[in-house]
């Protein structure tokens, strides 16, 4: 009966790389878009601009708003993709833990080993975060990159079990490449505020400037410009909202497929509903974890209420799906195991 499941999981890992795809295509496609509609609506609107004499001033014909914002998003997702692992882990003030000095750090190391092997995945770098509720993440876009931060709440709060449990979670998230994904989300909702930060500046900045020169009129101007204009500024003010929710989306519908690898690896699925048992009686916001990296975290630090529920609402604003399901889930798979090994014996 084992082995069912074991194929169930490796085509629901499939599944979710053929979605990291999707996404990321739908990400470029999206940032397309948002550069080239501005040449869209320029285009659109040159062909009715013309100065008193009724000559044409200007025809856009080469797509340099796309080209330019092209160029900046692409090195910014590049400068991502390297280094974006790093750069979270420092935005909480994660420590690395690389002499481990007390009990409790060289029991993580211990287990952060352990769930190496039997993942088979390198050994990620490990840190620390000083905070007090129990919490934990992982980023990075490579599985030799990966960084593993766990707070110090954590460390405090759960059992050697229990913990091994949470660092298999996390692990699976790397074994999934959902990690490269969500860093990859936050590098692009990063990239297009910072862009659009740079368009208001200019565009404040040239409105402020006047305008000189010869007068330029239109021939009554083009309804199909002045659409595209607006959906594409709307675009523009909407895109972080839009990266946003649906990093929450993407992020809520794996840390159940997470929790299974948890269960995969360890083989004790009970230690992990143990495990987000107490981290949720205990939870509170994790004040030295930003809403950015929400969706990283093995519960959600900010602590919505949205978490608690499902539906339409919750699949919008959630990062993380119900607690009291994914325990549920998980006490069922250590039921279902239990009761295989006393059909074997």
């Amino acid at each position: 009966m084992a082995e069912p499941t074991t194929l169930n999981l490796f085509e629901q890992q499939a599944a979710n790389r053929r979605k990291s795809r999707w996404l990321v295509a739908g990400f470029l496609l999206f940032f397309l878009w948002l550069g080239l509609g501005g040449d869209l609506a320029l285009f659109l609107y040159a062909q009715d601009f013309t100065d008193e004499a009724g000559r044409t001033v200007y025809q856009h014909r080469f797509p340099w708003i796309g080209t330019v914002l092209g160029v900046l998003a692409l090195g910014l997702t590049l400068d991502v993709l390297r280094n974006g692992g790093k750069r979270v882990v420092k935005q909480v003030g994660a420590q690395p833990l690389v002499h481990p000095t007390s009990d409790q750090e060289r029991q993580l190391m211990n287990v952060v080993e352990e769930m190496s092997v039997a993942s088979g995945l390198p050994m990620p770098s490990v840190y620390i975060v000083p905070d007090p509720d129990p919490n934990a993440f992982v980023s990075g876009t490579k599985p030799g990159e990966a960084h593993l931060a766990v707070t110090s709440g954590l460390l405090e709060l759960l059992n050697r079990d229990e913990l091994q449990a949470v660092v298999a979670h996390e692990m699976g998230h790397v074994k999934n490449e959902d990690t490269k994904l969500m860093t990859l989300i936050a590098g692009l909702g990063g990239a297009i505020l910072l862009i659009r930060d740079m368009m208001l500046r200019t565009t404040f900045r040239s409105g402020r400037g006047g305008g000189g020169g010869s007068r330029r009129e239109g021939k009554g101007g083009n309804p199909l410009a002045l659409i595209v204009l607006v959906v594409w500024l709307l675009s523009w003010i909407l895109a972080p909202i839009i990266v946003r929710l649906m990093a929450m989306a993407v992020s809520r519908s794996r840390e159940y497929f997470a929790d299974a690898m948890a269960a995969q690896f360890t083989r004790n699925p009970a230690s992990l509903a143990e495990a987000l048992a107490k981290i949720e009686s205990h939870h509170a916001p994790t004040t030295t974890i930003s809403t950015g990296v929400a969706h990283l975290c093995i519960v959600d630090p900010t602590g919505r209420r949205a978490n608690r529920k499902e539906g339409w609402f919750a699949d919008l604003f959630a990062t993380h799906p119900p607690m009291a399901i994914r325990v549920a889930r998980l006490k069922a798979m250590a039921f279902q195991g239990t009761g295989r090994e006393k059909t074997a014996s």
